[in-house]
């Protein structure tokens, strides 16, 4: 597998963090000889926090993982995670495996089945060999180390071409608070939120109810924020588990929000960065808006266009395809009040192509690996930014393919 030219350099050295032990097995759920489930296992006294997929045909996994969240309990807790299978639009059949894997952790972590969370990813509609997970468990459990967290990362891959992880390291009081996470997503990616699981451990203390306020809140202005090809996965979830073990508590710490929000911010990124067939990383800045809610649309509708995206693959500086996706996204718009920008370059105004730009600065801009579209609508206050990335020929081969 080619890695993505938009990878970064390296996978970070991600911290330990006191309270929370992984590790990773290769099951054979889809693939052979590849890492394919992790399981964490987390001290008593940790905060667990999540947001899943909007979808109406979400995972059996998903649906367990919210009516658990929505009561929140105590003790001990556990995440088991595996890809190659989606466990998704398998009735219950469906439901039966993620009973048997809840068991299956409990028997051997003691961990009560309330605690313990599932994620499955990869193919949509097959039954979940669940068998070849539970035979791994007592080695997950009893291989169980500090410092596994990429092992983990590596575990959750279906067409990823590299691993995610982000680490922030915040001082609070004078003691430092570690947050570490890692991601995987590379297709099916939309808001609310993608195909993605995001997986967050920090040392900090905080409560389940002030954790989930932070976790919503953060999630809106990142995950939610990436699209790659406009479609909502039936299997995201995104947990946060603060293990308290650090002993500082942050509730209402700017400082450490602030931490949380660049670390998924960073994940957010690297999803769209390993886009399927990705060349280029688009971030689209919009301002001038009726209201924050219209400027949103606009990006969305920006960043989802095929038209778009495609002009931005083949390096061709087509502004019209950005009037034709503002046009169409439902926002209010003024065609003699929109401004575009590629980078700092001025492309349009007052209802034309700007007097001051050529076609070839548009061109040699468009070469760069990172592009940036301003877009300003002239009518208010309203702003919003999106990021997604372009449409290749890539993207067909990987999906055509995903399943044979």
């Amino acid at each position: 597998m080619t890695i993505s030219p938009l990878a970064p350099a390296a996978f970070p050295d991600l911290p330990v963090i006191d309270g929370v032990t992984f590790a990773a097995a290769a099951a054979g759920v889809k693939y052979a000889n590849r890492l394919d489930v992790m399981l964490a296992i987390m001290a008593d006294g940790t905060s667990v926090a999540g947001v899943f997929t909007t979808s109406a045909t979400r995972s059996a996994n998903v649906l367990d993982c919210q009516r658990k969240l929505a009561t929140p309990s105590n003790g001990p807790a556990a995440i088991i995670v595996n890809s190659g299978n989606s466990n998704a639009f398998t009735g219950k059949r469906g439901d039966g495996s993620v009973a048997a894997l809840c068991k299956g952790v409990s028997e051997v972590s003691s961990i009560n089945e309330r605690r313990i969370f599932t994620a499955s990813t990869g193919v949509i509609g097959e039954p979940l060999p669940h068998d070849k997970i539970i035979a791994k468990l007592q080695d997950l459990h009893d291989t169980q180390g500090s410092n596994r967290l990429g092992d983990a990362a590596q575990a959750i891959m279906t067409t990823d071409t590299f691993a995610k992880g982000s680490t922030k390291t915040v001082m609070i009081n004078g003691a430092p608070v570690k947050i570490a996470g890692i991601a995987k997503g590379s297709g099916m990616i939309a808001p609310d939120m993608a195909t993605m699981l995001v997986y967050i451990f920090t040392d900090a203390k905080i409560s389940q109810p002030d954790l989930q306020t932070l976790v919503s809140r953060n999630n809106a202005v990142t995950f939610n924020c990436i699209t790659v090809d406009s479609d909502t996965s039936t299997s995201d979830s995104l947990m946060v588990a603060a293990t308290g073990a650090s002993g500082v508590d942050v509730t209402g710490n700017e400082s450490f929000e602030t931490a949380l929000h660049d670390l998924m911010r960073d994940l957010a990124h690297q999803v769209v960065r390993d886009g399927e067939g990705a060349t280029k990383f688009v971030t689209i800045n919009v301002a001038g808006a009726a209201s924050d809610a219209d400027a949103r649309l606009v990006a969305m509708a920006t960043a989802n266009s095929p038209l778009v995206k495609t002009a931005i693959a083949g390096e061709d500086p087509n502004w019209g395809r950005i009037v034709m996706a503002v046009g169409k996204s439902g926002a209010a718009a003024d065609r003699d009040l929109l401004s575009i920008r590629f980078g700092d370059t001025l492309v349009a105004e007052n209802g034309w192509v700007a007097e001051t730009y050529t076609e070839d600065a548009g061109a040699a801009y468009m070469k760069n690996q990172d592009i940036t579209i301003n877009l300003d609508l002239g009518l208010d206050q309203g702003a919003a930014t999106a990021w997604t990335c372009d449409l290749t020929h890539g993207y067909i081969t990987i999906n055509a393919d995903y399943r044979s």
